[in-house]
């Protein structure tokens, strides 16, 4: 298995910059919690990520200082929440090497983000037209398309995987025909942690003239995602899997498709006038972003990205690449353990299934010994359904997570073992 991008030591210099674990628990003021009467070992990643004491500091101070609307007023507090706010995007923008910010729009997640381009580029679709999805999506990333299918007389297409979790690139191919109109796809899968060959992908489909969407929820906070390196047409993330506030998400698009979009939401601040004859909608990214907005989430995801910047991607790739080699090799020393998921190409995710034991049963007793999991089917029922599986337990890595705390997760898991023989 090769994990993503690089495996070193979490010490390891880069550019003059030393990357110590130690130094990065005391940003998350939250790994100190004692968690049923034992020390929280925080594993649930992949649902959303903690938040470090920088980006709680950006939003109180927001909240408490310069609580005000953005764009409309014409006062000092306003002014400054408007500043503040275009300030994030243009870090938005940075960060993923846009051209421009209005490219970036603020949604209330992936899953808006995603119903953005199902609703508003999807309105332009024919009968006939196919969307390409694949197997190893979120819920998030199949019902929008599910819902345009059905409204509009769409056909979705469905790219299958082996059973290491990857996808058949052959396959897909051929799926990618003359009515195919979208490409709709997962960067890393959330329950298998396979990293998708997204710029093949991306290739493959522009070769045919089919614009692409990238569902990046899960790659922002451990890959890079350079939207014009791609040359990918649509981006879709959320904050809280970026270290950032719950309830805010972002859409990239081309400037391209989203001038030709109609605008999905209609009401306050998308508008350039208005009468009861007609209304002419304001310009990007306003065209999207109707009503008032996440204002202090929007601040708190910029300073996410700053933080993000300051320990470094790569630092970050490094470090949860170790952690996750460590954790493959002593989950696999478990008997009766079956990983789900062992792509060549993942990132920090280890879902698992244990030997007569329910995926529910492993996350209640772990969490009795101050051990966060996540149990289920994760939003990806189709897939469960692929590798034949109610559900999975899934263990998700960040880079403040250790050695140690893997060590607990494997003691626990022979714990509860013992309590089902």
């Amino acid at each position: 298995m090769t994990t993503l991008q690089m495996t070193a030591p979490a010490s390891k210099t880069f550019s003059g910059h030393t990357f110590s674990v130690d130094s990065v628990r005391q940003d998350f003021p939250i790994l100190a919690t004692m968690a049923r009467g034992r020390p929280l070992v925080y594993l649930d990643n992949a649902a959303t990520t903690l938040k470090p004491k920088s980006v709680v500091d950006a939003v109180e101070k927001h909240l408490l200082l310069g609580a005000s609307n953005v764009h409309r007023g014409v006062h000092y507090l306003s002014e400054k929440a408007t500043a503040e706010f275009e300030a994030s995007r243009e870090a938005v923008r940075a960060f993923l090497n846009a051209k421009e910010k209005a490219e970036i729009i603020f949604t209330a997640g992936t899953t808006a983000s995603i119903n953005l381009v199902a609703n508003s580029y999807g309105s332009m679709l024919k009968p006939g037209d196919e969307i390409v999805i694949s197997a190893m999506e979120h819920h998030s990333n199949i019902v929008p398309w599910q819902m345009l299918c059905e409204r509009q007389g769409l056909v979705l297409r469905v790219a299958p995987i082996n059973d290491r979790g990857e996808l058949l690139m052959d396959e897909f191919e051929k799926l990618i025909g003359s009515r195919t109109r979208l490409v709709a796809v997962v960067a890393v899968s959330n329950a298998l942690g396979t990293v998708n060959p997204i710029k093949d992908i991306i290739d493959l489909a522009h070769s045919r003239d089919v614009p692409v969407l990238l569902d990046a929820a899960q790659a922002v906070a451990h890959m890079p995602i350079d939207v014009q390196a791609l040359g990918v047409d649509f981006v879709a993330f959320s904050s809280h899997k970026l270290f950032g506030p719950t309830g805010l998400g972002v859409l990239y698009g081309r400037r391209e498709l989203l001038d030709r979009m109609p605008p999905f939401l209609g009401g306050g601040d998308m508008i350039k006038s208005v009468t009861f004859a007609k209304t002419l909608y304001a310009d990007l990214p306003a065209k999207f972003e109707a009503g008032t907005p996440h204002i202090a989430g929007v601040i708190g995801l910029g300073a996410a990205i700053k933080y993000v910047q300051t320990v470094g991607l790569q630092q970050i790739a490094a470090a949860e690449a170790e952690l996750l080699e460590y954790g493959t090799k002593r989950l696999k020393e478990i008997e009766g353990l079956k990983l789900i998921g062992e792509a060549q190409h993942k990132t920090s995710i280890l879902g698992f299934v244990l030997d007569d034991v329910h995926p529910h049963d492993i996350g209640t007793i772990l969490d009795q010994e101050g051990i966060a999991i996540r149990a289920g089917h994760h939003c990806t029922q189709p897939l469960m359904d692929r590798f034949k599986v109610p559900a999975t337990a899934r263990a998700s890595l960040a880079f403040y997570n250790t050695k140690h705390e893997i060590d607990a997760l494997v003691a626990a898991i022979i714990k509860v073992q013992r309590l089902f023989a």
